[in-house]
């Protein structure tokens, strides 16, 4: 489009408006002259050749996007290229980061937890579309502290609003075991603890089932839980070797972090499968522990949901169960101890009651510290005001000896002392 002024060089008006890498230039279509670049003048002699233009359509009002802006989006592409992620995954963290990051509270933020936002974005981007990706891998990528990284994914959630479903248990557990060295032998791995994949992530699958079934899943991270099940089907498997091997040790082998809890969550699917297999004949009378159970729960597995039933009773209808009990029981006091036992014979004992089906929060709950009530020491020679001594007052002589008292005090507070 023609523009207005003359070339320098050869004084042509053909001047047209070119865009060179996004940026406006005025050329001369005679000569090829570049007359100007930019649409901001930088000499006097230039104004000639350009339009009046607004500070808002200049590069320092356009020019909206910071440098801590650029290289967080710069990071989230990497990041979604580093696991692969199709371009889709990558466009929907970019636009949640734009969001995230017009938030006061997040540009004006530390930069570590700018930091933390870019995996945060591909995190969810990653639960939204049910890809397997779990938090602990995104903080090993970034070298990122968990704790920041769990307040920054919730922060985010929250502040957009974002409905993320939470991650299937079943792809968790094939990613997270997946990335074991236990499949092939290695000079740290002996040829006695390799294992099949394809075994392992089976019985890893029904034990983490098992699990949450017995409500060892519910609010808490899956990681130590399934860590605590892959331990135990890779000792299962082939148990003659592998039951001297300890938790630690299995984790080192598998180049895996031990996470804290995994030794709490596997004592207590221990202690799930020994109710499971007090149900079972021919393990009764082996008398089994927490090692030797070990061995069988290839059986166990093969009759879970039996055996969970037999073991276990749920929690609503176990507590009108026990209820029920106890009315009885009082029932039958109250009847021997009004006609008196006839019979020197003792009753029969009773079977154990299966136990409670409940969360490991509500069989075991936390001990609240009981504050120490003040120590108040009463000796009698408290002062007493004159609106507490009304309530000590009982009978019309002790008011008017008392009202007796304070004109005499008042007398003699106002008569002089002598000289």
């Amino acid at each position: 489009m023609p523009g207005a002024g003359r070339c320098p060089d050869c004084g042509s008006a053909e001047l047209v408006e070119d865009s060179h890498y996004s940026q406006s230039q005025l050329v001369c279509s005679d000569c090829g002259c570049v007359v100007t670049e930019g649409v901001l003048t930088t000499t006097f002699s230039e104004e000639s050749n350009l339009r009046e233009i607004t500070y808002s359509r200049s590069t320092g009002e356009n020019e909206q996007v910071s440098r801590s802006q650029q290289r967080g989006l710069r990071r989230v592409r990497d990041l979604c290229r580093v696991l692969q992620l199709p371009a889709t995954f990558e466009e929907t963290a970019i636009t949640y980061y734009q969001q995230a990051y017009r938030h006061p509270g997040i540009r004006t933020a530390r930069l570590q937890k700018k930091e933390v936002l870019v995996g945060c974005c591909v995190l969810i981007t990653c639960r939204q579309h049910n890809w397997p990706l779990t938090m602990g891998t995104i903080c090993t990528l970034l070298y990122a502290d968990l704790d920041v990284f769990s307040g920054t994914y919730m922060q985010i959630v929250k502040l957009l609003g974002l409905d993320v479903p939470s991650l299937c248990l079943a792809d968790l557990v094939k990613t997270y075991c997946g990335s074991f060295r236990l499949f092939q032998a290695s000079p740290s791995v002996p040829a006695k603890y390799v294992e099949d994949k394809d075994k392992m992530l089976s019985r890893t699958l029904q034990l983490v089932e098992l699990a949450s079934e017995t409500w060892l899943v519910t609010g808490r991270h899956p990681l130590p839980v399934i860590t605590a099940a892959a331990f135990l089907a890779w000792q299962s498997l082939q148990p003659a070797g592998r039951l001297t091997c300890s938790l630690a040790r299995f984790c080192k082998m598998a180049n895996v972090t031990l996470p804290y809890p995994a030794a709490s969550r596997l004592q207590e699917l221990v202690a799930v499968l020994l109710r499971m297999a007090e149900q079972l004949a021919w393990l009764q009378v082996l008398k089994l522990d927490k090692r030797s159970v070990v061995k069988h729960i290839g059986d166990l597995l093969q009759h879970r949901h039996m055996l969970v039933r037999m073991a276990f009773q749920d929690g609503s209808a176990g507590m009108e169960t026990q209820e029920k009990e106890q009315q009885r029981q009082r029932q039958r006091q109250r009847k021997e101890e009004v006609g008196g036992s006839t019979s020197g014979s003792l009753p029969g004992k009773r079977p154990a009651s299966p136990a409670l089906l409940l969360p490991p929060c509500m069989l075991k709950p936390p001990k609240r510290s009981c504050p120490t009530p003040p120590i108040s020491t009463v000796t009698g020679d408290e002062n007493i005001s004159d609106s507490e001594i009304e309530q000590y007052l009982r009978t019309p002589q002790e008011v008017r000896d008392f009202q007796r008292a304070q004109a005499a005090s008042q007398a003699a507070v106002s008569v002089p002392n002598p000289p």
